[in-house]
């Protein structure tokens, strides 16, 4: 793989200077980059030719209103050429989620799937839920659209299969059944109540329930309460019986599951009003395991086919493909999307657009899925639209908000003290824009809120100023929401004008007459304070928006005060890890213990140097 990236005129832009890049290009395959003026990405995109795409671009007619836009605002180009085309289609979507160019198709939502695993590095196996790499020994079943996809189907498998999910260590320590063996979710091997050999059948029984072979395992469990019953070992036979009841009402309620598919993502998109929604379906062992709905960002004039292909790509990135991928549009090269994530599988994996039968079924029920997802979306941000300009003219804001930050602190006395920000929009809460900001300052007097938002503020707006000082991007607040009354309005704006932000709107959200609901004044710099009318929509979406931010606050500060009562100070040693932190209370019973150790007494410790007891000595005295 080869970069370039010629010399240009610098007065030169759009068609004349795409024009001066062509004839610079050959006809290998490759990935181009448009750049605007401050060397802003514009766009990312592939190409079997380089020379014949380009070339395209200088064309003077045929274009779309965006494209045109696009190539009018390109000052500069960058090129990669690559060995295949499939190779071109990789790197173009590893570089469109890393620089997220305007004028691309973007998937928002990228987050990772869960997963059931079979960990078996215990003689017990264990069974549970993950997320993540596939680092532990065992076997992976997924993926699931959500994690209370995988909480249910754990449910399932607990009460049909009495599978442990309780930790090595929990393992190892029960002397006594658990609360999960006396409600029949865990046949309790912790406490020898089951042998190994019968325990793996019922692994075994399980990992064929997550394939999908739910018949054959109600067929052999029926054989053995039958053998049981003539037995007359009733007990068993009883236990057996509550297993295939159990299995009998997951059946019941997996009655959508299709029986001519095995394993396939069912991917479908609805589009209108220049918004777009994929919903995908996972199909794994002839089961449904949930869907997920996805709403990529759009500029308003892309194709069905256009948004289909940059969805599958961005999405498949980072993810196993399984065998098929069933669409409810077709692509623009469907054979080089089906090379690329086969080649990503390690086997064939094939892509299709049905139009009879159970797939074609399952497609449609997709899309009605999209639809009625996209409708919600959209009447939800009609109504927040609505709520914005209402915040605007209350508060007489030049322009309905964009961005809203809302800022508030939490602690107790002082101590954990931590700063939290939360973020709304047009289309809602922006989760991903949450930031928690652990208070450092040591000049700050326990329980000064004012020195705390200080701090927050600083570090904000400081780090703001150092990555966009000229404000070309989303991050920056249109509105500033603080959950208090003139005084600490006046300290944010006295904050805001030391670093030199003092264009940016500001309200303090105080409780107002008893700190009640309802009765909260509104204060801003310079002015008098006034308050909504009770029943005011707009009054209801401040409240939640404080309320929001009071909820990250405090739950920031509680996580944090957690970690502080469960901070052991052996954790503070460099080269105490798991197993000698282990090894020293085991020896010496606490850690108080362990700082009153001599020196000789800490050598005595199995895997504890000479050295490493110095160390631990010293650390000690020092604190």
């Amino acid at each position: 793989m080869t970069d370039s990236d010629p010399e240009k005129p610098p007065a030169r832009t759009g068609q004349v200077l795409i024009q001066d890049y062509v004839r610079t290009l050959d006809n290998s395959p490759g990935v181009y980059r448009m750049l605007d003026a401050q060397g802003a990405v514009l766009y990312v995109g592939k190409a079997r030719n380089l020379r014949a795409r380009v070339s395209s671009y200088a064309r003077a007619h045929g274009h779309s209103a965006r494209i045109e836009r696009m190539i009018r605002e390109t000052c500069s180009m960058m090129f990669l050429t690559t060995r295949t085309e499939t190779e071109a289609l990789l790197l173009e979507q590893n570089l469109i989620k890393q620089l997220k160019p305007r004028y691309n198709v973007l998937l928002r939502d990228d987050k990772s799937f869960p997963n059931i695993l079979v960990a078996k590095s215990h003689p017990f196996a264990q069974i549970k839920k993950h997320r993540g790499a596939k680092s532990e020994k065992g076997d992976y079943y997924g993926p699931f659209a959500s994690a209370g996809a995988v909480n249910r189907t754990l449910n399932q498998l607990q009460r049909v299969f009495l599978l442990r999910s309780c930790t090595d260590a929990t393992f190892a320590n029960r002397s006594r059944p658990c609360l999960l063996y006396q409600i029949k979710r865990c046949c309790a091997p912790c406490v020898g109540r089951i042998e190994l050999d019968d325990y793996n059948a019922l692994v075994r029984d399980a990992e064929q329930f997550l394939q999908g072979k739910t018949t054959t395992i109600q067929a052999q469990l029926a054989a053995e309460m039958a053998a049981a019953s003539e037995a007359m070992e009733y007990e068993r036979a009883a236990a057996l019986r509550d297993r295939i009841k159990a299995l009998t009402a997951v059946q019941s309620v997996q009655a959508i599951n299709p029986r001519g598919v095995a394993e396939a993502d069912i991917v479908a998109l609805h589009m209108e009003g220049g918004q777009a929604c994929v919903q995908v379906f996972f199909i794994r062992g002839n089961q449904s395991w949930g869907n997920r709905d996805f709403y990529p960002k759009l500029n308003g004039v892309e194709s069905a086919d256009e948004v289909m292909q940059a969805f599958l790509a961005q999405f498949y990135d980072g993810k196993v493909p399984p065998r098929m991928i069933l669409l409810s549009h077709g692509i623009e090269d469907p054979d080089l999307m089906q090379d690329a994530l086969s080649d990503k599988a390690g086997r064939k994996v094939t892509l299709g657009v049905p139009r009879r039968g159970e797939k074609a079924e399952l497609v449609e029920n997709a899309l009605r899925n999209a639809r009625e997802s996209l409708a919600r979306r959209m009447s939800e941000s009609a109504a927040q639209a609505r709520l914005l300009q209402g915040l605007a003219d209350a508060f007489d804001l030049p322009a309905p908000p964009r961005r809203i930050e809302i800022y508030d602190n939490s602690h107790i006395q002082g101590t954990n003290a931590v700063g939290g920000m939360v973020v709304t929009g047009p289309e809602g809460w922006i989760k991903s824009q949450y930031r928690k900001f652990n208070i450092k300052g040591t000049e700050i007097t326990p329980g000064d809120d004012f020195g705390m938002m200080k701090e927050v503020l600083t570090r904000r707006f400081a780090r703001l100023l150092k990555d966009d000082p000229d404000r070309e991007t989303e991050a920056w607040p249109d509105l500033l929401l603080i959950d208090g009354g003139a005084g600490q309005v006046s300290a944010v704006h006295q904050i805001m004008a030391e670093l030199g932000v003092e264009d940016v709107p500001m309200i303090g959200v105080a409780k107002g007459e008893d700190r009640d609901h309802g009765k909260e004044e509104f204060h801003r710099f310079g002015q008098r304070p006034f308050a909504l009318r009770m029943n005011d929509p707009v009054l209801y979406f401040v409240q939640r928006m404080r309320d929001e931010a009071h909820r990250w606050a405090i739950g920031s500060h509680r996580a944090k005060r957690a970690r502080a009562v469960m901070a052991n100070p052996l954790d503070e040693i460099a080269g105490i890890g798991a197993a000698r932190k282990r090894a020293l209370l085991a020896h010496f019973g606490s850690a108080k213990a362990v700082s009153r150790a001599g020196l000789a007494d800490l050598v005595a410790v199995g895997g504890i140097s000479e050295a490493m007891a110095q160390k631990i000595v010293d650390h000690f005295q020092k604190g």
